[in-house]
Parts: structure tokens; sequence; C-alpha cells
């Protein structure tokens, strides 16, 4: 058996016992594979993981960055209580369209709100709202901007507040200082920004699964 063979097998196992889908989640995936949306969405223990956290961090409000086909936002979505509020950016249109009939489908149409537009378009007018604070932050989109994510990030959220930004790891590429790939520049950057900023305190952790060798950054906002 591979070694990759072996980590989608371990993947599926723990799918099995501890977060396997239900019907609006397999259907969000099936949509999201007919309408030719890239297969880049978190596996089924990543997403039982967000929601686990949502939970113990006892989030009211989360802000997603990057919604694909909705399947993070509806597992996050669940950790949240009826009253609840969440709100994800879309680049794209078509995966904003997919995305709304996934989340519809799986009853959280009145938590879960999807926004179309570039994120750093959106993030201002975001703020321009002056939401509570966000309890929760995934980031999940351009790689490249990753670092300017985390920054709006800081301004969204308060003492306490939780950001996760994904596939930091980028197949072990994460540690090639003179890449010039935007992805793993990006990622690099946001690590680092973790790392130096005095309102965060943050850790990062490599994952192999089903979606290959990467992990993510998790940092929690101190003042």
């Amino acid at each position: 058996m591979s070694e990759s063979q072996l980590w989608h097998d371990v993947d599926d196992y723990f799918t099995t016992q501890l977060s396997p889908n239900d019907e609006a989640l397999d259907a969000a995936v099936r949509d999201s594979e007919a309408a030719g949306l890239p297969p880049v969405a978190v596996t089924a223990p990543q997403g039982k993981f967000l929601q686990l956290l949502a939970q113990i961090q006892g989030a009211r409000t989360i802000l997603e960055i990057g919604t694909l086909g909705g399947y993070s936002t509806i597992w996050m979505a669940r950790g949240l209580p009826a009253d609840g509020r969440l709100i994800s950016l879309e680049y794209s249109a078509r995966h904003a369209e997919v995305a709304t009939r996934n989340i519809a489908r799986a009853g959280l149409d009145r938590i879960a709100e999807v926004r179309v537009g570039p994120a750093l378009e959106s993030l201002p007018k975001l703020a321009d709202e002056n939401p509570a604070p966000f309890d929760l932050v995934f980031i999940d989109a351009d790689k490249a901007n990753n670092p300017r994510y985390v920054e709006w990030a800081l301004r969204l959220t308060r003492a306490g507040s939780l950001i996760v930004v994904d596939n930091v790891v980028r197949q072990g590429r994460v540690v090639e200082a003179g890449s010039t790939d935007p992805d793993v520049v990006g990622s690099r950057a946001a690590v680092e920004l973790i790392a130096r900023h005095p309102r965060l305190s943050g850790t990062a952790l490599q994952t192999v699964g089903s979606k290959g060798h990467d992990g993510f950054a998790l940092a929690r906002v101190l003042a």
C-alpha cells in the first residue's frame, strides 16, 4: 500500500467513525462536482474540526473568506446557535450560486449568507457596517493574499477570537524561503505575520490525508 493510499484510508476511517456526511453534505459535494468546482473543499474530518472549534469557542458569529461550494460553510454554520450569523465571502458568482443552493438545502440560509466579489473589496464594505466582532474567522481563499486577510481578520475580531488560515503547508513548500510561487509567498507571509504580531498567539500544524500533505495555522487574538 502506498503512503498516500494509507492517508486516504485513515481519513475514510475517521470520517466513518467521527464525522460522517449526511444528505445535505453529500448533496453539496455532488452539486459542487457537477458544477465543475475545483475539488479543494475541506475534508469531512476537517469540516468537523471547524464545527468543533466554533462550538468550543461558543461562537455566535463566523466570517469565512472563500466559500467554494459551501461545504465548509455548512459544517461551521451547524456549530452556531439558532440566532448565530455566518458571512462567507466568495469571489466567483458561479461558486456562490452553487453554495447558496447547498446552504439553503441544509436549512441554514437564515444563518449563513454568501457575499459575492473580491474579498479585499467585500471586507471594507463589511467593516463599514460596523458588525459585531467575529468569534471565528476561517481563511481559505487565494493564498497570495493570506497576510492581508489576516490583517482584516484582526480588524473584525476581538480579544479571544480565533483565526484559522488553511492550506499553509503547500505540500511542504512553505519552507522554501526563496520561492516565487505566490501561494507559497502568501502562506509564509501569513505565518510570519502571526509570529510577530503583538495581538496574535498562534501555531501551525501539518496534516496528511485524502488531500495529501498540507496543514493550517491557528491564531488567537490577544487584545
